[in-house]
């Protein structure tokens, strides 16, 4: 294991951490047991304490157990937006034994089916505003599989009036649904069932994210209890979090990230987390001064936007005392301007759904910019020849590869996956990442280019392979390659280059295709520009040269920048 990076640690943190053999939930049990009066969730000025949250836990846990037939072991799908309902559900559905599948609330029906038949999951929690996506998958036959829904309303946890703008998604009233096996969220907590022996250990399976890659469908990320309590107890250990911590849970819980930094670690601390369901940077600052937060977890396209609000100036944000995240390397121009503004450094990190968020932390003493930090605790990580596999000296670009407590079993209910994902050196187990980077003298990894086919739009990971799958529906759609390109707030936006069918050949436009894929899958992955092509360049063996479309498009974005630059100075200097 390489050592350069030791004597950057953080001060008063050990080298090794050690894992406490126990399921996730055995956390809220001990945080209720401590702080049972204490706000845990406060979601627009309305506060859910440790012992309400764990009390309402135990009452999902006993419905899903005795009135959906929930095993331990069973898969159980959570599918909706930051809100109170969605931390009680996943620690309710880890209560009854079973595991967690969080699904990205921006998915549609066509996409949440997949989900569903891959995990054999026969249960749904999810909100009223999405049911619609969810009403088609109920039932038994083709593309059917689900028998229990439980329905929220976010409006259930707004008991108390807040100076925070309310979304109308969020204060809509709840609504009625006369559909066996659908039941409402508060009719579930009113029947109080007690729930069965917790039975779960540290191997068990605990929570499976999906993630796409170079194929289509997604693949479920096999996490045991044991793997979960790595980053979100190392994520404590790691930037020091007191009981009396307040942080923004405002990253999607879904995703990896905002799941154990703005949740998990906070369950195990005994912190305060302040929920908002989707980015807004007015509420975002206006719950930093209200709740005196000192943690805020983004992603470079949060951070951008609210450094840009020019009403910033008018709120306290003086009990800011961390902020980090990852997902893109932050722009050395916002870093300084949070620099100035709040007297903090942004620590980057870098992890993979498959590592369940960290395998490197940048050192908050000590980060560097668009850096990807330090390998965290007990983390092997290095850099190989992608091709030879052998391992490469400090400075080179290569593979990075991970060894680690927190990286997944495998990918779920495929060997073949789990086979390529996976190399074996010195007797270790290592994941590939699929990045490209290299170290530098100091011990801290850098990413200098992707060795797998990935967009970054706004944080979000786009495989284009999945959106190319869902492209090829449209009747319209001869071929089509997906590329990413450049965009200045989003980091990376998405593209598709179409080959239409003959037979819609000047009767289709590139709008209305935009327009379909909109509504066909999530907003983030729809391509934000469609280009009409007559053919698209292939290999020996038939397949698209994707890599060379997204290098010429890049290069033609270049040319024309540096085209309107020229022309810009020459008007500039002749007026």
């Amino acid at each position: 294991m390489n050592e350069r990076h030791h004597p950057n640690w953080p001060p008063q943190v050990p080298l090794h951490l050690t894992l406490p053999e126990t399921n996730i939930f055995y956390n809220a049990e001990v945080s209720a047991a401590r702080f049972p009066n204490k706000p845990f969730i406060v979601f627009y000025d309305t506060p859910v304490t440790f012992g309400e949250f764990k009390d309402e836990t135990e009452r999902i846990a006993g419905f899903l157990q005795q009135e959906c037939q929930v095993k331990a072991g069973d898969r159980v799908l959570l599918y909706m937006q930051n809100s109170p309902q969605w931390i009680i559900a996943y620690y309710g559905i880890l209560r009854a034994n079973a595991v967690v599948v969080p699904v990205n609330p921006m998915n549609m029906s066509g996409e949440l089916a997949h989900y569903v038949e891959d995990s054999e999951a026969t249960t749904i929690i999810a909100p009223q505003c999405l049911f619609a996506n969810v009403e088609p998958l109920i039932g038994k036959g083709a593309g059917k599989a689900i028998e229990h829904v439980i329905v929220a309303t976010y409006s259930d946890y707004l008991k108390r009036p807040s100076p925070i703008p309310v979304p109308e998604f969020v204060a809509a009233p709840r609504k009625t649904f006369n559909i066996p096996g659908v039941i409402p969220w508060r009719e579930v907590l009113e029947r109080h069932i007690a729930p069965g022996p917790l039975t779960t250990g540290p191997d068990d399976l605990c929570v499976m994210p999906y993630t796409s890659g170079t194929t289509g469908k997604p693949k479920g990320c096999m996490h045991t209890h044991r793997s979960v309590m790595s980053t979100l107890l190392g994520g404590c250990v790691w930037f020091s979090a007191p009981p009396d911590g307040v942080y923004l849970s405002i990253l999607p819980f879904f995703h990896v990230t905002g799941m154990q930094g703005g949740m998990n670690s906070a369950v195990f601390s005994g912190a305060t987390i302040i929920v908002l369901p989707r980015w807004d940077r007015e509420a975002a600052a206006l719950c930093m001064q209200r709740y005196r937060v000192t943690a805020w977890q983004s992603i470079t396209a949060m951070m951008v936007d609210f450094l840009s609000n020019p009403k910033l100036g008018e709120y306290d944000l003086s009990s800011l005392t961390g902020a980090r995240g990852g997902g893109a390397a932050m722009p050395d121009a916002i870093a300084r301007k949070l620099k100035s503004l709040t007297g903090l450094d942004y620590v980057e990190g870098y992890g993979m759904s498959e590592t369940i968020a960290g395998t490197h932390i940048n050192p908050p003493h000590r980060p560097k910019p668009q850096c990807l930090g330090i390998p965290v605790f007990d983390v092997d990580s290095r850099v190989i020849d992608p091709v030879t596999l052998q391992e490469l000296p400090q400075g080179e670009t290569g593979e990075i590869i991970v060894n680690a407590p927190q990286v997944m079993q495998g990918y779920w209910r495929n060997p073949k996956a789990t086979e390529e994902a996976f190399i074996e050196l010195d007797g270790k187990r290592f994941l590939r990442t699929g990045d490209l980077g290299h170290i530098d003298e100091d011990g801290y990894f850098f990413m200098t280019d992707r060795l797998k086919r990935m967009i970054n739009a706004s944080g979000y990971k786009v495989w284009p392979a999945e959106v190319e799958a869902l492209m090829y529906r449209h009747p319209a759609i001869h071929e089509v390659c997906v590329i990413g390109v450049k965009d200045t707030r989003r980091g990376e936006t998405v593209k598709a280059l179409v080959v239409p069918a003959a037979a819609h050949a000047g009767t289709i436009t590139e709008q209305e295709i935009i327009d379909w894929a909109h509504d066909q899958m999530a907003s983030y992955k729809a391509p934000r520009i469609v280009e009409f092509v007559t053919s698209l360049p292939k290999s020996g063996s038939g397949k698209i040269l994707w890599r060379k479309l997204q290098e010429e498009d890049a290069a033609r974005t270049a040319a024309a920048s540096e085209s309107n630059s020229s022309t810009g100075s020459t008007g500039g200097a002749s007026s």
